[in-house]
């Protein structure tokens, strides 16, 4: 089959549009027809090079759904016509993690594969004009027409939730809220700090809102992401341009709060966003800092019970979390219609990755139809 897909050669090629072959599903296998995809801060870091994803030629983008167009032998969990939201990774069930019950450690074939865009047998299902081989981003290959992913990557979700909104969740919604409900378990009552508030931190304000945080301090030096940050629950809205992001948080709680978030993934907003919380509070490092450069924390500062915790993905569980995502949705707690500031078809992919970049926007939605 022919399809259009945004494709990454090389760093110094840049992203393009081009037309792939994609090969039909094989057992334990699905191809979805996407119909729209986020542009996220992880698709950036792929095209400038600083990603620890290297498997290139690439097809970019993660932050997928769209409809199953056909199963391979052996799929029974999702059906031709089924609406799937396309996760980042699917547990494998069979490895010592997932045995024990913590499959977001699931260190299997398939999903270690996968990282690298491949299926557990290495091979892929997507070509360029000339044969060689194309690596799905992740697994997943989300900017493009059509996708062929394990079927334990797609999660189906209620058809009435609109694909260009719910696609969200196969990143930046999961992360951000399974970043509060996993890794931090906030409570109500409780105050929370969110650093930096792009598309992920933005679902962490969120998540602080739906989990009953009655202060929940907004920092980000850019206003419109304030601004959108006020309109998703933050009670306080700060730049931390002046004062620096400990003083910026201790100007609205002088104790601190009880969990802060750091979701830019700059070491030294790490320090800072771990000092800014109370005694026995803690820090969740949602963004990842460069390779091998060290956090700069005081050990002294543990003796308070303080908790610095790392997280990837949100530690989400795609079976469990994207569908709470939907329920949430539909019952109005979360909101998804405000995070999509720009729509754009798949001819303007390279217009999407430039506002995302530029930071004018919450998320960047390229839809295959337009």
């Amino acid at each position: 089959m022919r399809a259009q897909a945004v494709v990454v050669r090389t760093v110094s090629d840049g992203p393009r549009l081009e037309e792939v072959d994609v090969d039909e599903p094989r057992a334990g296998e699905v191809l979805v027809r996407i119909a729209a995809s986020g542009i996220c801060g992880s698709d950036l870091h792929v095209v400038h090079g600083r990603s620890v994803i290297d498997a290139f030629p690439m097809v970019l983008g993660h932050e997928g759904a769209g409809v199953v167009e056909a199963c391979g032998d052996g799929v029974t969990a999702v059906e031709r016509g089924d609406h799937v939201v396309l996760a980042l990774y699917g547990p494998c069930g069979r490895c010592s993690a997932c045995r024990t019950g913590r499959f977001v450690l699931c260190d299997g074939a398939a999903r270690v594969s996968a990282i690298s865009g491949r299926m557990a047998d290495g091979s892929t299902r997507v070509r360029l004009d000339d044969g060689s081989t194309l690596y799905p981003m992740v697994g997943v290959g989300s900017l493009a027409e059509l996708a062929v992913l394990r079927a334990d990557q797609v999660v189906r979700i209620d058809p009435t939730i609109p694909l260009d909104l719910i696609c969200l969740a196969g990143c930046g919604v999961t992360t951000g809220l399974g970043a509060v409900f996993n890794v931090a378990d906030v409570r109500p009552g409780e105050s929370v700090a969110v650093v930096g508030c792009g598309g992920v931190g933005l679902n962490v304000v969120q998540g602080a809102r739906i989990a009953g945080a009655t202060t929940i301090i907004a920092v980000d030096t850019n206003p419109k992401k304030l601004e959108l940050a006020g309109e998703l629950g933050a009670t306080h809205l700060v730049d931390p341009s002046g004062s620096g992001v400990y003083d910026a948080v201790r100007s609205v709680l002088p104790g601190g709060v009880d969990a802060a978030f750091e979701v830019v993934g700059v070491p030294q907003l790490v320090a800072d966003a771990f000092l800014a919380t109370r005694p026995g509070g803690r820090c969740v490092m949602v963004g990842p800092p460069p390779a091998g450069e060290p956090i700069p924390i005081d050990g002294r500062a543990l003796f308070s019970e303080r908790r610095l915790l790392g997280t990837t993905g949100g530690s989400n569980v795609p079976a469990r979390d994207i569908p709470r995502i939907a329920e949430l949705y539909r019952d109005g707690r979360l909101d998804l219609d405000t995070l999509v500031s720009a729509r754009r078809p798949l001819r303007d992919f390279a217009e999407s990755i430039t506002e995302t970049e530029r930071g004018d926007v919450a998320r960047s939605v390229v839809v295959m139809k337009a």
